[in-house]
């Protein structure tokens, strides 16, 4: 520590031995620095204080039915995003700049300056300020103001751009579902067309289809052994017994009722006393009435006796019926029954083979219908899938709608200017107090360095230690320096000049700082 504070001490006088260099390099370099500062131009801010109100009343209305924007976020990206190019290019366009501009260099050269001197920050909450320091005032101002025009209608038109740019997206998807649901719904509508009865739940499912089927033909079995027996009943009834005959007034057999050929006689006649109402017996469609029904009898009279004699051949050993038996009510009445009951089992045994046929064709589909509800089952799932975005997307289109129309708004987002766009009287830089004061230190600061830097360029021994380390040898001993008076004299001359310089220095750093604080308080 000792010998450090030595050497500090040696390197000291080794300065002071330069001091004069020191001033002189002093006053150069402060009167070069003020005389820089003072040609340094004036710069004036404008600054604007804008505050955005985010907080509508149509916000908490319209909750849920439109996509509420995070005003708060759009602001802020907005706010850091404000100085970009294209924003300083519509500033140069907007506060007439762009006049002056020649070539795409001063073009970028007015860029660069806009980016270097344009600023905006919050100032708490929803406050933002917007500044710019320039030579001009008046163009300070212009910038100012055309950059709060920007950040206004910036904000609200770009999140309208989104809006629609959404409102687009989302009518190009709808187009899209739209094709896909209708190829769907034809999809599953074909599909059952062609696997008509097959599809789960549609008349209780297939294995419902086949148990009713089994059901039902297990019961038009049942009802046409019925029908059998009851034929068979009645055949019996009527060749054990012998029920008496119908005569005719002539005495001649009479044919038993016949259901269809009565009907159409009963209809012929209902007809044909209609019109002998309005015509003679001559009538060409009363004579054609009578013929057809003269014709039906006769044919009613051949089919009872070919019945008659069909009876006769199967049963050999029973005799036909004389015409007195035919004449008995009861055994026209078996007749009657026999023909109903033959009508019934033949309908009874078409049924049960339409029943048959129904069962074995359910059956035979009975490893296909798996594959056939899994197909379904695919296409109902993507069908629905494509109707269930198709309606959200509908649902999301009114919501972007009305999140337009809110934006379109004003009351959404206000934009409320504090302080417009205004440009101090006095200069905002450059700031020439401080920069005085700092040429000032600079330049004493200068001074001694460049005094030291001599002293190493030209070194010399200041004490025995120096000696020592220099020869290597041991000092044995000093002489003392014995000063005269006229010597003497002049080395207190020297110090006084010496401090006259400094203070002078500093006197006329008080001058120049007096001055700056008078046109400070004029202006």
């Amino acid at each position: 520590m000792h010998e450090l504070a030595a050497q500090l001490l040696s390197h000291l006088r080794a300065t002071w031995r330069y001091r004069w260099y020191a001033v002189v390099f002093a006053w150069v370099a402060a009167i070069a620095g003020w005389i820089g500062v003072k040609q340094m131009p004036d710069r004036y801010a404008a600054s604007a204080r804008v505050y955005v109100d985010t907080q509508s009343v149509l916000r908490p209305l319209l909750a849920g039915l439109a996509v509420q924007p995070n005003v708060d976020q759009i602001i802020g990206m907005m706010s850091r995003t404000l100085i970009s190019r294209p924003n300083l290019e519509k500033v140069i366009r907007m506060a007439d700049m762009d006049i002056k501009l020649k070539t795409p260099e001063d073009r970028e050269q007015m860029i660069n300056q806009l980016t270097k001197f344009l600023s905006i920050g919050g100032a708490g909450g929803n406050l933002y300020t917007i500044s710019y320091s320039d030579q001009n005032p008046q163009e300070a101002k212009r910038i100012v103001q055309s950059l709060l025009t920007i950040f206004v209608e910036g904000s609200l038109g770009d999140k309208r751009k989104d809006s629609d740019s959404a409102r687009r997206f989302i009518d190009e998807q709808l187009k899209s579902y739209s094709e896909k649901l209708v190829a769907a719904e034809t999809a599953v509508t074909e599909f059952k067309r062609g696997h008509l009865g097959l599809m789960p739940g549609e008349g209780g499912g297939y294995y419902g289809q086949l148990l009713q089927a089994k059901a039902a033909m297990e019961q038009a079995m049942l009802e046409s052994k019925e029908a059998e027996n009851a034929r068979d009943a009645i055949k019996k009834q009527l060749t054990d017994e012998t029920p008496p005959s119908l005569l005719n007034d002539q005495g001649a057999p009479e044919a038993p009722p016949s259901p269809e050929i009565d009907g159409r006689v009963l209809g012929l006649e209902q007809k044909l006393d209609t019109l002998r109402l309005n015509y003679t017996e001559q009538h060409p469609d009363i004579v054609a009435i009578l013929r057809t029904i003269a014709q039906l009898k006769e044919q009613k009279k051949a089919e009872f006796e070919l019945k008659e004699k069909k009876r006769a051949e199967a049963k050999p050993g029973k005799p036909a019926p004389t015409p007195t038996q035919a004449r008995d009510p009861v055994y026209q009445q078996l007749n009657l029954a026999i023909a109903e009951v033959e009508a019934r089992v033949a309908a009874m045994k078409a049924r049960v083979a339409e029943y048959e046929k129904r069962y074995d064709g359910l059956k035979g589909l009975v490893n296909a219908v798996p594959q056939i509800e899994a197909e379904f089952k695919q296409l109902t799932r993507d069908y629905e899938t494509i109707r269930r975005n198709y309606e959200q997307l509908l649902s999301r289109r009114e919501s972007a709608q009305i999140s337009g129309e809110m934006e379109a708004n004003s009351t959404v987002m206000d934009f409320r200017v504090i302080d417009p766009p205004q440009v101090p009287s006095t200069p905002f830089a450059p700031n020439r107090p401080l920069l005085m004061s700092m040429v000032l230190l600079g330049a004493l600061a200068g001074g001694i360095a460049f005094a030291f830097l001599i002293s190493q360029l030209k070194p010399t021994i200041q004490d025995e230690q120096g000696l020592r380390e220099i020869s290597g040898l041991p000092v044995l001993g000093s002489v003392i320096m014995a000063w005269t008076d006229a010597q003497k004299t002049k080395l207190k001359k020297g110090l006084i000049g010496f401090a006259l310089s400094v203070v002078s220095l500093l006197s006329a750093y008080g001058a120049i700082m007096a001055v700056l604080m008078l046109s400070t308080a004029r202006a």
